[in-house]
């Protein structure tokens, strides 16, 4: 199925998430996903939308150091596998280079074993920080270069 790439809207982040469990399982992602951040930041929040609903997703933005953060990606359970997770990436790269950004950064658990293979399967390179997400809460910190 085909989809079409578009900003976020807060009626977008509505369906998200009241669908939340098709994006993320059992795991309750709810409290990271800030109205504010669509509001401040829709330009670089996306959707791939299709007739059948929001199959994907990824809410980031361009910090002031020109840093595109990726603050949160996901595809719904029957969109895995298709490559498009590598398509919003593609594309909130393309927006984040024309905001101004120099490259992408990501973070993760370091238990989120899926993450790292998926971040680094698409050119992004891992370090584990210690503390970063304050103290004894390491976490895989992925960068990547924009060209």
């Amino acid at each position: 199925m085909t989809e079409t790439m578009r900003p976020m809207t807060v009626a977008d982040l509505n369906q998200i998430l009241e669908d939340m469990p098709r994006y993320w399982g059992e795991r309750d992602m709810r409290a990271g996903h800030h109205y504010p951040l669509v509001h401040e930041f829709g330009a670089t929040c996306l959707v791939a939308d299709s007739p059948d609903g929001i199959r994907g997703y990824l809410m980031g933005w361009v910090n002031p150091d020109r840093v595109g953060y990726v603050h949160f990606i996901a595809t719904r359970d029957d969109a895995r596998g298709t490559g498009l997770g590598r398509r919003l990436h593609a594309e909130f790269a393309r927006l984040a280079a024309e905001h101004g950004a120099t490259r992408l950064k990501a973070i993760t658990s370091v238990a989120n074993t899926g993450s790292v293979a998926f971040h680094t399967s698409i050119g992004f390179v891992s370090e584990v920080v210690e503390d970063y997400a304050g103290p004894g809460q390491a976490r895989v910190v992925f960068t990547r270069a924009l060209h």
